[in-house]
């Protein structure tokens, strides 16, 4: 099987353990997508084909920069314009040339790796969605319909210019989707219903597979100081992930503010950029970046961004939430968390101290919160995670191994730079 993923850990992480699945009942993996990022986040000696790196010395810092400020409307344009297009022309030749060399029976396409499916659906292959992100499963542009149809303007001039038939979507494979979450997260009526769905997803179509988090390795985190955990009082992982922590120049302090008037019956432990923390109390525990999955356990609650992995990992281990959600599909999975009642969202730009104060309160006090919260854990154990994707992903019925020919190869695109 080959996976197609952006250069993103939050949705390169799940591939890895669905992957490790696969190999231990004997079936072989690679991956394709650009190698400079993606070598850091595959376990050691992981099969991957470069795809997408050309122009990409220097490029993600510069779109990162551009990227950082933007909110609303903005940060989706930037996203679908000049980050998820570009990428895709990019790495079309890249997946073509994976295809043609490890020969498939199976492609696995994550939703924001649109070119996966564009080579998958040239050479007939059986292809799965990677949706690691359920934002694309509650109408993201219901607010927005005018960015929404520009959106699928965008895709369908992608698919006209790598010579792809039109009318079809590739965020959504017509196999099967695996969906890392649940409807007990996400909600229960799909975006455009297509019959009753199944008991565990009402709504969906059937071959939407919710299989719940899938956790893979993570590179380990040194220096934690564990001995500092205090177990006397309840304590909080404060964390804005990998690519949003240096836009918490405004947030941490507020932060900080907030965790003085809880230190009294509550321990803060912050994940940030230490230039943009500043003096840190006594009383909370700061480092660059922490081992979060070791953490989890040993935790009352969380207080992040509002990315789907961090929701996600936390609610599996039963964590209410206080979600500040800062661009992109973060709005999105806070609204999911209020909804759910595991959690309490909260501003980002113009966040208080004595917001987040009142916010931590309730959610660490109201057990209504936590309650929620543990709900959607037991969704998550019984979806099954890794296996249960594995177990869809065999089912597919198998191609013929694709064979490199002039028929079968896809129209290389110009990559259209920002």
């Amino acid at each position: 099987m080959l996976f197609v993923v952006p250069p993103l850990a939050g949705h390169v992480n799940p591939t890895v353990a669905v992957a490790a699945e696969l190999t231990a009942r004997g079936h072989q993996v690679a991956w394709t997508g650009p190698a400079a990022a993606l070598e850091p986040l595959l376990p050691a000696g992981a099969l991957l084909y470069p795809a997408g790196d050309r122009g990409a010395a220097g490029g993600h810092d510069v779109l990162h920069a551009r990227w950082r400020d933007l909110r609303g409307v903005a940060a989706l344009r930037f996203l679908w314009a000049d980050v998820l297009i570009p990428l895709a022309r990019a790495m079309l030749p890249g997946v073509h040339g994976a295809v043609a060399a490890f020969r498939p029976d199976v492609l696995v396409a994550d939703q924001q790796a649109l070119a996966g499916a564009v080579v998958a659906r040239r050479y007939g292959l059986p292809w799965a969605t990677s949706a690691t992100t359920s934002a694309e499963f509650t109408r993201p542009f219901a607010g927005v319909p005018k960015v929404g149809e520009w959106v699928a303007q965008s895709i369908a001039a992608l698919l006209a210019d790598c010579g792809a038939p039109a009318g079809w979507d590739p965020r959504f494979s017509p196999h099967l989707v695996l969906v890392f979450s649940t409807p007990a997260l996400i909600g229960a009526a799909g975006p455009d219903p297509a019959g009753p769905g199944t008991a565990e997803a009402p709504g969906y179509p059937p071959h939407y597979a919710f299989v719940g988090p899938a956790f893979g390795a993570r590179p380990t985190t040194t220096g934690f100081p564990w001995h500092r955990l205090d177990p006397a009082r309840p304590r909080v992982l404060v964390s804005l992930g990998t690519l949003n922590r240096e836009a918490g120049a405004r947030f941490y302090p507020a932060v900080l503010r907030a965790a003085d008037a809880l230190a009294d019956r509550a321990q803060l432990i912050l994940a940030a950029p230490g230039d943009l923390v500043g003096a840190v109390p006594p009383h909370l525990v700061h480092q660059e970046y922490v081992p979060q999955l070791q953490l989890l356990p040993h935790l009352d609650a969380v207080l992040c961004h509002g990315g789907h992995n961090t929701v996600c990992e936390a609610l599996a281990y039963g964590l209410p939430l206080v979600v500040a959600p800062v661009r992109d599909d973060q709005p999105i999975v806070a609204r999911q968390v209020a909804e759910a009642g595991a959690g309490v969202r909260v501003r980002f730009g113009r966040a208080r101290a004595d917001e987040l104060h009142r916010a931590l309160a309730a959610v660490l006090d109201d057990p209504a919160h936590r309650r929620a919260a543990r709900r959607i854990q037991a969704s998550f154990a019984a979806a099954g995670g890794a296996p249960a994707a594995a177990d869809r992903l065999e089912k597919l019925p198998h191609g013929q191994r694709p064979q490199l020919s002039r028929r079968g190869a896809v129209r290389t695109v110009t990559e259209k730079g920002p």
